[in-house]
This record gives C-alpha cells, sequence and structure tokens, in this order.
C-alpha cells in the first residue's frame, strides 16, 4: 500500500504530479530510489518524442557569479511562451548559467566542437602515448579514450552536472523537457571571466 506521505517524498524530490508519482512508487514497490528512476526513465522517454518540436521561444538570461569577476550570457529556447515563466523552466536556466560560471565549458554540444581543436588534442595524445612507449597497435585506442574523455570535460551537455555529478547536463535537460511537457534546447552561451584573453575555440551555438 502505497501512503501518502511517501507520495509527498517523491513529488518533493522530483516535481512530478500525484498520478505520476503514485504509479511509480507502486512500480518499484515502495522503493523512493527506486521511484526517481523511473519517473526519470518516463521523463526521458517523453522528452525523446519532443526533441523534434520547433523552440521559437525563450529566453536569454544572465549570471553573475559573487564578486562580479565572473559572469555568463545564456540561450535556452522552448516551444511557447508560457513555460518560460514556469518555475521549472526558470530553474533550469539558472543552474544551467550557474553550471557553465563553475565547469566553463567550450561548446553546447559534441558536433560543434571545431574540428581544429579535436585535431589538435589528438596530436598531443598521440605524442604523449607514443613516448610512454606504448606498442603502436594500441595507440589509436588510448588516444580515442582520451579524446572521449576531452568532449566529457569540454561539451556541456556531457558534463557532469555540477549540482548532481551521477548524471550529465544532457540529462538534467532530457528531465525539464519531459517534466515541463514540452521541447527545450540549450542555443549558446558565452562565459566572461575578469582579465582572461580566451582563445579562438569556435562558436558555441
Amino acid at each position: 500500500m502505497i501512503s501518502t506521505d511517501q507520495v509527498k517524498e517523491l513529488r518533493q524530490k522530483t516535481g512530478a504530479g500525484i498520478l505520476d508519482c503514485k504509479k511509480a512508487l507502486e512500480e518499484s514497490g515502495g522503493d523512493i530510489g527506486k521511484a526517481i528512476d523511473y519517473l526519470r526513465t518516463a521523463g526521458i522517454a517523453k522528452a525523446e518524442k519532443k526533441s523534434g518540436r520547433d523552440t521559437s521561444e525563450g529566453v536569454v538570461t544572465s549570471y553573475i557569479h559573487p564578486g562580479s569577476k565572473l559572469g555568463v550570457l545564456l540561450e535556452v529556447n522552448c516551444e511557447t511562451d508560457f513555460v518560460t515563466g514556469t518555475d521549472g523552466f526558470q530553474r533550469f536556466v539558472k543552474d544551467v548559467a550557474m553550471h557553465i560560471a563553475a565547469a566553463a565549458p567550450m561548446v553546447v554540444r559534441r558536433e560543434d566542437m571545431p574540428q581544429s581543436v579535436l585535431e589538435h588534442e589528438k596530436e598531443i595524445y598521440l605524442e604523449q602515448a607514443r613516448q610512454s612507449g606504448k606498442p603502436d597497435h594500441i595507440l589509436e585506442k588510448i588516444v580515442g579514450g582520451k579524446i572521449d574523455k576531452f568532449i566529457a570535460e569540454n561539451v556541456l551537455l556531457e558534463q557532469a552536472f555540477v549540482k548532481d555529478p551521477e548524471k550529465t547536463v544532457g540529462r538534467y535537460l532530457q528531465e525539464t523537457v519531459g517534466s515541463l511537457g514540452e521541447n527545450v534546447a540549450i542555443s549558446r552561451f558565452k562565459r566572461f571571466q575578469l582579465g582572461e584573453i580566451e582563445p579562438d575555440k569556435g562558436d558555441s551555438a
């Protein structure tokens, strides 16, 4: 028997509706952790269905880190103007802006990473592997693994979310789409740090 307190606790943790929370708890035998996973999975499934929808509305927001020496400009889009005013959307936008300030991603998504940057990194990793005496037949595998790590550390959607490192920013985006009920897209950002001169890393849009 699922109690009201269990439903309330799950709603507080996930922001999902009462009926969804009750179903998730029933499906997971009353286990809160499993119920959260169930809702996240359901949210991702809903998000995938909505990912092709047009996102012509949205907001441009700014975040200035305490001390006023670090700031972020961020554009996040959605389908309707109504959603931009919801707590869920506003919380997501603020969280992503703060994450960008803390984690300093280079681009939004993997395909945005300039090929010249990847080639430069590959050259460095290849030379490092050779100098360490690794055999030639595993060099490509070593370099490939290092490139994957470089992308995970520098692509916004693939970075571990600073407020919950158990998931990526991309996963957080999918959960937000699922909870809001319409498509949401992180369009572009710019991170500014006092006195920092950034190399040309390509457009993050």
